[in-house]
């Protein structure tokens, strides 16, 4: 790829001060009158010759000669560079709480209240792929995973580079919902309740799975929910100790905080409302969980508090990017050189010949 041109040896251009000067005083400078005439109006009448016209402009390109020998003697070159990129990128696993507590309204984006699963998918939207605003660069060389869990867990994408399919999935996550007859009867209550809890042992045991075999420098595993662990077969210490035993680090983040917060309820007619309820973050959980693997706990009480953890994460875990580049130059000196020669040689010609002044 051509990117670069250059002048290999610039201080050459410090010969067109003396260049310029001496060009002025040979041929600009006003000169003295070799013998006075009364009048010149009769002369000025004559016609002027093709000879004369082109009498006028040897100095100047006299002087057109001298600037590009200079430009020459500069030695002008074009650079044709490859660059070779090497990266050691981390392997993300996000573990994702999609429990019935997540549509709890007391998150803001944008001035509009949203439900705190909203607020997530947005801030690792921007984490993922970059963004100005939260002052995020994106994990570009990151292969990044992504299991949602309630009261089970489910792996929803592979370790993949292609953010545009991963950030696709996280924004197509919902909680779970009824499902209704046409009478408008809940046909669905037993698995909603048991896919409206909370399994944290069951979402840790899962993206550790995923996260295992990865090929990468480091294993980071993201764990986000706003409850306590009420549902699943594996207890979550015991998935922090696998994680810890494989060299994984967690990350927890504690969503919205302990407290009373608005959520939408469905009555029995399928009809929507607000209603307010109890929401308890077992903090006390997930810092152990941290400590264990080496990670660290965090509470995300707003958007921007959420955004500052993110942007914490960003910084400690960094990928590596090695690039090296390799750049061949090609002489252009002689495109300058050979027209320089030749003006110069074309102006003393004339001067000798056509144009010669005989004292």
């Amino acid at each position: 790829m051509i990117d670069a041109f250059r002048f290999q040896s610039p201080l050459c251009f410090l010969l067109l001060i003396p260049a310029l000067a001496a060009m002025y005083r040979l041929w600009l400078a006003p000169r003295k009158h070799a013998a006075v005439f009364s009048s010149l109006a009769d002369l000025k009448s004559l016609p002027v010759t093709f000879a004369q016209r082109v009498k006028r402009w040897l100095p100047f390109g006299y002087g057109l000669g001298i600037i590009l020998l200079i430009g020459a003697l500069a030695r002008p070159q074009m650079g044709r560079s490859e660059s070779i990129i090497r990266t050691e990128g981390i392997a993300i696993q996000i573990a994702l709480d999609i429990s019935g507590s997540m549509e709890a309204i007391d998150f803001e984006l944008d001035g509009q209240a949203v439900n705190r699963l909203k607020a997530v998918q947005h801030v690792i939207t921007e984490f993922v792929k970059g963004s100005n605003k939260s002052d995020l660069p994106g994990r570009k060389n990151d292969a990044i995973g992504l299991v949602a869990f309630g009261g089970f867990a489910d792996s929803k994408c592979p370790l993949t580079l292609d953010h545009g399919a991963l950030t696709d999935m996280i924004n197509e996550l919902k909680v779970p919902k009824p499902i209704r007859d046409r009478r408008g009867r809940v046909i669905n209550m037993q698995s909603l309740q048991e896919e409206l809890a909370t399994a944290i042992g069951d979402g840790l045991a899962l993206s550790i799975e995923r996260l295992k075999n990865a090929n990468a420098k480091s294993k980071v595993l993201i764990l986000l929910t706003d409850g306590d662990n009420n549902a699943g077969v594996i207890q979550p210490m015991d998935a922090a100790k696998l994680a810890q035993t494989l060299g994984i680090k967690v990350y927890t983040i504690g969503v919205g905080r302990t407290g009373v917060a608005q959520i939408p309820r469905e009555d029995e007619f399928g009809q929507m409302y607000l209603d307010r309820a109890m929401f308890r973050i077992d903090e006390a959980l997930l810092k152990e969980i941290a400590a264990t693997t080496g990670g660290k706990y965090y509470n995300a009480s707003n958007t921007q508090a959420l955004r500052e953890v993110y942007a914490d994460i960003d910084r400690l875990e960094k990928s590596k990017v090695e690039e090296t580049r390799y750049t061949e130059y090609t002489e252009l000196y002689p495109y300058m050189a050979l027209p320089g020669m030749a003006l110069l040689l074309a102006v003393a010609l004339l001067w000798q010949t056509r144009f010669l002044t005989v004292p």
